[in-house]
């Protein structure tokens, strides 16, 4: 089992990772005022982890099978917690290179624009190019004080928290539910919608129309734009902290959506 928790683990760091770099291809759109094909690489991004991540349902699904089934005493918790902590771990990553990436995703953009379509630019990309890419590493520099003026709205601040923390525990707490009921453990299971429903509703309604305001204000006003980074930094360490939360709401969800399976 531990084998397989490492292969989770490593899955679930890289689609956070991802997903949260995915800021750095808007922001680096926005500074050379190419948002429309930053946008497309967006989704392609956001599509990859995303599918990546439908897969990590059934390895996950491994561990509840074995305490279920093989095992009564398996830490099932303990090791659902772990692999909500290396999404922890991959969003903090993800603002770790941040700036980099702003640098790489600033030249993909540029190379794109000229190639016109992804394969042709990644059949064009040369051994020599990637040894260039050292050249982009640079280090985050954070200072908290400095997100006190952006002009965000504390209840998108804490909306993004919470819609975070619902993603992550999404999948996480119906396997969990799956062991809470297990007769009813295919029906439970399969009722991660019923926690990510909520969160793509709040996501449709209220995140993302704020974003693509503050990236239009940002392609609009020159001085808007220099904060620009800094929002995606704060809106990145957000997310962490979403990802945090999904430990203290993962039990409650399991035992949500046990009880509503049940009256289904």
């Amino acid at each position: 089992m531990l084998n397989s928790l490492i292969v989770v683990c490593l899955q679930t760091m890289i689609i956070n990772t991802a997903e949260t770099l995915s800021y750095s291809v808007r922001y680096a759109g926005v500074k050379l005022n190419k948002i429309a094909i930053a946008l497309s690489l967006t989704g392609i991004i956001v599509l990859v982890s995303r599918t990546a991540n439908m897969i990590q349902g059934p390895l996950t699904a491994k561990f509840v099978d074995y305490s279920n089934s093989t095992d009564p005493s398996f830490p099932l918790g303990n090791y659902l917690r772990i692999i909500m902590l290396a999404s922890s771990l991959g969003t903090l990553i993800a603002i770790a290179l941040f700036p980099t990436f702003v640098g790489l995703f600033s030249r993909v953009i540029s190379k794109l624009e000229v190639e016109g379509s992804l394969p042709k630019l990644l059949s064009s990309v040369t051994v020599e190019q990637l040894k260039n890419t050292r050249k982009y590493i640079q280090k985050t520099r954070i200072k908290l004080p400095s997100f006190r003026y952006l002009g965000i709205p504390k209840r998108f601040i804490i909306l993004n928290i919470f819609v975070t923390g619902f993603y992550t525990v999404g999948v996480i707490s119906s396997l969990y539910a799956g062991h809470l009921s297990p007769h009813l453990l295919a029906t439970a299971s399969n009722s991660s919608g019923l926690i990510n429903g909520l969160a793509t509703i709040l996501l449709t309604i209220f995140i993302d129309p704020q974003l693509g305001i503050i990236t239009h204000k940002a392609t609009e006003h020159a001085e808007y734009r220099d904060q620009l980074g800094k929002i995606y930094v704060m809106l990145m360490f957000t997310r962490f902290l979403g990802t945090m939360l999904g430990q203290l709401v993962f039990i409650p969800a399991a035992y949500f959506i046990s009880w509503m399976v049940q009256l289904i």
